[in-house]
């Protein structure tokens, strides 16, 4: 396959160039000003950019268990549409992961689907926040982290004794920080308040640099919570923060616009909190965009809004709410926006991926940061976004995962 006149997004020399790219037997095997090379599989990108494939590290195919809502052959497929080459699977399925049983049968099936497919185990047994599950037996079976995204971790020696074994496997933690003490109702700012976020941020952050050990807090929503994880980072190197789009794109009005469709857990917050996460963006206090990728049915989000279940799809609105909202309207540089979706999510677990190179593996996207599209329809089997319907600006045209073409527009390039 043969690329040519692509601007290259270049995260290791934090440049954008125009080049043309040779890929073969699956490999980048050519980075160039001009590439002449009679090839059966040519790709036109004058006035694309190009990129690593991105990488999730926050993402629920509700399989198995609610595979009503999603499965990993049609989360797969709504990756792919989104420029997303590998994901990472939390644990909160039924079963939920906390057995290597559940683990290994979730990887066997995640294969061939043209996405990677990674898989956190759980922290306690059972979601329960009482035991820890053997993390030596799920990380030799293949789980690369360990979360129980969804609850908070409340005992705090569990979460210290959590963060000293996962040390030995270099594996991160990740964490959902929301004290349901401060929590009257799930899904609204004014019912589950930063306070909630913040005061789980503070204890945890402090436990991390006490251990020495890899700590991922997810969907950070509020500006008092980045400041201690901003001050917390000043001690180390191994904290890192997730935020999702809809939390720098979205505030609480959108409830009323959306309502439950714009319910999730943490809440959307004030117009500050957002700029907040804006400016943590910017000074690198948030190093990952995420998406909490949440597919439910049509017919629980139609409940009452305290009733409905919290969560939205994202994983097709990611790159281009990232490209107009923190590129186009507040000036981020775009290669620091590709890093947080494909190098630094590589380095919080380790992955030998991330960075475009000759000797790489091809696993890349394609897309246009200027072509205004309304978004229709989801490749989910769930449709639960405030974004259906809005007018995006910033499209994926191809997905490329070991050389081989597994997304494109039109679904016609077999390359």
């Amino acid at each position: 396959m043969l690329i040519k006149n692509i601007n290259f997004i270049d995260t290791i020399a934090n440049g954008i160039r125009r080049v043309d790219m040779l890929i073969e037997d699956g490999i980048v095997s050519a980075i160039e000003e001009c590439i002449e090379k009679d090839d059966p599989c040519v790709i036109d990108g004058s006035g694309l950019y190009i990129s690593h494939g991105l990488i999730d590290t926050h993402v629920h195919f509700r399989d198995p268990g609610q595979t009503y809502k999603e499965d990993l052959t049609t989360g797969a497929a709504a990756a792919k549409r989104g420029g997303y080459t590998s994901v990472l699977l939390m644990a909160n399925t039924k079963p939920v992961v906390d057995n290597v049983d559940t683990l290994e049968d979730i990887l066997v099936r995640s294969k061939d689907l043209g996405v990677k497919i990674y898989q956190n185990a759980t922290v306690t047994k059972g979601m329960l926040g009482e035991e820890l599950v053997d993390m030596d037996a799920l990380h030799k079976a293949g789980a690369i982290g360990f979360t129980d995204d969804g609850k908070p971790i409340m005992k705090a020696k569990l979460l210290y004794d959590a963060l000293i074994e996962a040390k030995k496997y270099d594996a991160p933690i990740s964490l959902h920080e929301e004290d349901p003490f401060f929590i009257k109702k799930a899904g609204k700012n004014e019912t589950a308040p930063a306070i909630a976020e913040a005061v789980m941020v503070a204890r945890d952050a402090y436990l991390a640099v006490k251990a020495d050990s890899k700590l991922n807090f997810q969907h950070i929503s509020s500006a008092d919570a980045l400041e201690i994880i901003r001050n917390y980072k000043k001690y180390t190197d191994k904290i890192f923060a997730e935020v999702t789009p809809h939390h720098f794109t979205l505030t609480e009005e959108a409830v009323e616009k959306h309502g439950t469709l714009a319910k999730m857990n943490p809440p959307l917050r004030t117009a500050a909190d957002r700029e907040a996460i804006t400016r943590a963006i910017k000074d690198g206090t948030i190093d990952i965009i995420a998406t909490d990728h949440a597919p439910h049915a049509a017919e629980e989000k139609a409940k009452d809004f305290f009733s409905a279940p919290s969560g939205i799809i994202g994983l097709e609105t990611a790159l281009p709410l990232a490209i107009d909202e923190l590129h186009h309207k507040h000036g981020i540089d775009l290669v620091k926006i590709i890093k947080m979706l494909t190098v630094n999510p590589a380095r919080l677990y380790g992955l030998e991926e991330g960075v475009i190179k000759v000797g790489s593996m091809a696993d890349l996207v394609i897309f246009d940061i200027k072509e205004e599209y309304i978004y229709e329809k989801s490749s989910s089997k769930s449709q639960n976004s405030p974004f259906i319907g809005e007018k995006l600006k910033g499209k994926v045209k191809y997905t490329i995962k070991d050389g081989k073409v597994v997304y494109s527009e039109d679904n016609r390039f077999n390359c």
